[in-house]
């Protein structure tokens, strides 16, 4: 096993333990199409259609996408452009619901008797990678050469602090991750690795009972340190092997799945239910009663909040998703979406920002690094708009993971910096570069409308 760079950081695993408590079904939920890595899909109801649960309400767009389905019973209030987590705007099917949360007649598990028809049930049950990167499932698993694959991790690291809804997975649906396994085992025939950290004890047992009894499955046990569940860090703390620069890990002879979005397959394959629901982590300081919640996608996070006794003191920031990695929301109102794994609430005194001081050129961020890149040096590039420069310190390598922040003593914004700097990269692009990727955009939406 290889060491990785990266940070100790508190686990904070308050609700690890505690069975996940089940959200009463919303008034109303409000479900993006946009919800994924690539092209929205597109919404094919209209305002007034009655729905039920696992019916069809976003049609995948172009390959890399995913279909969305209604998570409530009840009635299409209205299709509206919605402000998204990240500011940009996408459409959304806001759905009252009835309160009987019926299920859509027509759901019936899908034939899976070879590899295309495997394939295609990932891509009719709307998965995506659901530990946070939303890729979709299908396209991952969608391999131009099958020979150049031979390992697929099961990615159960977990490595943010509070976060503990993949290991409830590990805990409540471990019958549904086998029976992902086996489907993966017999449809790519490849070796599987289950990857824990080492402070899972219940998961860990878990796993190790699946792999002791399905031919080649192992578990393998990581030290607990972040960011050891990024992919690439994963693939290279297990395998040894690297992830080429601007690569897939398929590039490197490996699939990453969540041990989550395995568990989801599986759910479709043997009920015909598509990914309707998430289990999410409810936590952080200004939560009364933190704890893991089942809720429909586009449950207001209010409601999610409110079952976990709601919130206490001087709120000053809410998160979906981890500390480290999470993306702070401007109000509870925003949906639960497929990638959302965790709720984090903090009041002043745990999200204060410090000052910043002058860089002292300390190292400790280059130390730190996973991918072992110079933020300061990507710092000083982006300040003096110097493309070049950006390129040649791999600006496009950082995977964001906020070690550096952590470590800097000069509370440098290193990570926000960064995330500028890869967007003044992209647009300092060479002319003809862009035109081909608008004519390859182009061309994919005509392909998906013929």
């Amino acid at each position: 096993m290889r060491r990785i760079r990266g940070v100790a950081i508190p686990h904070n695993k308050n609700t690890e333990t505690g069975e996940a408590r089940v959200l009463p079904t919303p008034a109303e939920v409000t479900i993006p199409m946009a919800m994924h890595i690539g092209a929205p899909a597109i919404p094919v109801v209209s305002a007034g259609d009655e729905v039920k649960v696992g019916q069809l309400i976003g049609e995948a767009y172009g390959f890399v996408s995913a279909s969305v389905h209604a998570s409530v019973s009840g009635r299409v209030k209205s299709i509206n452009d919605r402000d998204f987590v990240t500011g940009q705007k996408a459409a959304s099917v806001t759905i009252t619901a009835d309160g009987e949360q019926t299920a859509y007649e027509e759901l019936v598990p899908p034939p899976v008797a070879n590899l295309p028809e495997f394939l295609d049930a990932v891509r009719n049950s709307g998965v995506v990678g659901l530990g946070g990167a939303a890729f979709p499932s299908a396209v991952k698993l969608t391999i131009g050469e099958p020979g150049k694959l031979e390992y697929i991790l099961v990615n159960g690291a977990e490595c943010e602090p509070y976060i503990t809804s993949d290991s409830r997975t590990m805990v409540d649906d471990a019958e549904l991750i086998r029976e992902g396994i086996q489907l993966l085992r017999k449809f790519f025939g490849v070796n599987i690795i289950i990857c824990i950290e080492n402070n899972k004890p219940a998961p860990i047992k878990n796993m190790r009972k699946i792999a002791d009894s399905e031919q080649g499955v192992e578990v393998r046990v990581l030290p607990a340190k972040y960011p050891q569940g990024g992919e690439k860090v994963l693939i290279y703390t297990v395998t040894g092997r690297v992830v080429p620069e601007g690569g897939l890990p398929i590039d490197a002879g490996l699939i990453v799945l969540n041990c989550t979005t395995v568990a989801a397959i599986a759910r479709y394959i043997k009920t015909g239910m598509p990914l309707v629901s998430k289990c999410v982590t409810v936590d952080g300081p200004a939560v009364k009663d933190p704890g893991n919640v089942i809720a429909p996608i586009g449950a207001p996070v209010r409601e999610l909040i409110k079952l976990c006794g709601g919130l206490g003191g001087d709120i000053k920031k809410v998160l979906l998703g981890g500390p480290m990695m999470g993306v702070a929301i401007p109000s509870l109102d925003m949906p639960v979406l497929k990638s959302t794994n965790a709720i984090l609430a903090f009041g002043t005194k745990d999200a204060r920002i410090s000052a910043q001081t002058a860089c002292i050129r300390c190292g400790r961020c280059i130390a730190n690094c996973p991918m072992s890149l110079m933020a300061l040096e990507i710092e000083r590039a982006y300040l003096l708009k110097k493309p070049e420069m950006l390129e040649r310190y791999k600006v496009n390598l950082c995977m964001e993971c906020g070690c550096c922040d952590y470590v800097c003593p000069a509370q440098r914004p290193l990570v926000q910096t960064i995330k500028l700097a890869k967007s003044m990269l992209r647009d300092l692009r060479p002319p003809q570069q862009k035109a081909a990727e608008e004519n390859s955009a182009t061309k994919e939406r005509k392909e998906a409308e013929e």
